[in-house]
């Protein structure tokens, strides 16, 4: 599974390719690539304490991957919901719900990806962040892996990239502001 991850960042058109021809379960792609990449995620948020041990305690660090892991993990099933609801084309069958499932995890597996990066190399800016945005790149490529029409697929780049992008900074804001309060 992690080399289907890595042909989508490399190259989303062949990765999506190679996706829809294995038809996983949305549970074998959660177990396998979603839930590991998440504990990692969690895990690299400790690694700030080698950095600078007086800001990032084990408390503070503990809290950061409890924020991590859920804003990931909220972000996964609001855009299921949400995305199912806007275009309920993808309601029809378990083969395109399935699909829907699928094209959500392997995009946000690459904002997880950078964010444990940006975990482990510990810097307030990082150009890791301009690397966000090839992710409506890549999900533009996964339409194709959706079946979509041609006329709805920039609109649902739109939305979904959207989603993908903002709802984790945002859930993970409304977390550490209920967090540290």
């Amino acid at each position: 599974m992690l080399r289907k991850i890595l042909v989508v960042i490399i190259s989303p058109k062949v990765g999506w390719q190679i996706i829809d021809d294995s038809s996983n379960s949305t549970q074998r792609v959660l177990s396998s690539v979603f839930f590991p990449l998440l504990a990692i995620l969690a895990l690299s948020c400790f690694v700030p304490m080698i950095y600078d041990s007086t800001t990032n305690t084990i408390s503070s660090s503990l809290m950061n991957a409890i924020v991590s892991f859920s804003k990931f993990m909220i972000t996964y099933f609001l855009c299921s919901y949400l995305l199912s609801g806007f275009y309920p084309q993808f309601n029809r069958s378990h083969v395109a719900l399935a699909k829907l499932n699928n094209y959500i995890i392997y995009n946000l597996a690459f904002l997880i990806i950078l964010s444990i990066l940006m975990n482990i190399l510990n810097a307030e800016f990082s150009p890791l962040y301009f690397l966000f945005l090839y992710m409506p790149y890549m999900a533009y490529r996964g339409t194709d892996f959706l079946c979509l029409k041609s006329g709805k697929k920039f609109k649902f780049v739109l939305i979904s990239s959207l989603m993908m992008l903002a709802l984790p900074f945002i859930i993970g804001w409304i977390l550490d502001s209920l967090i540290n309060r």
